[in-house]
């Protein structure tokens, strides 16, 4: 049995209202695409990408760092579109 793909990352919070709700929405539905299992966190605290409320609870200010932890099969293409959102200030600017 072939050992599982874990990928780390840390991203900056670069849309100035941080991780509010749009931005928890854009992540959810982006995680809900792949089958791995995707967690982001900070400080400490880490929760699943694909439960918004969870998301809402970590409080990603603008300029915080948030580690991001995929787990699986799909976890390159997972990082590929969770990178695009934070780059691009999950489309807000």
């Amino acid at each position: 049995m072939a050992e599982e793909k874990i990928i780390l990352r840390e991203f900056k919070v670069l849309n100035k209202y941080g991780i509010h709700a749009r931005p928890a929405a854009l992540l959810v539905k982006t995680a809900g695409k792949f089958t791995c299992d995707i967690f982001i966190g900070r400080k400490g605290a880490e929760v699943s990408a694909k439960s918004i409320m969870g998301l809402l609870t970590i409080e990603g200010h603008h300029g915080s760092v948030m580690h991001v932890r995929i787990v699986g099969d799909d976890a390159e293409e997972a990082l590929a579109e969770i990178t695009e959102l934070f780059e691009n200030k999950f489309f807000e600017e």
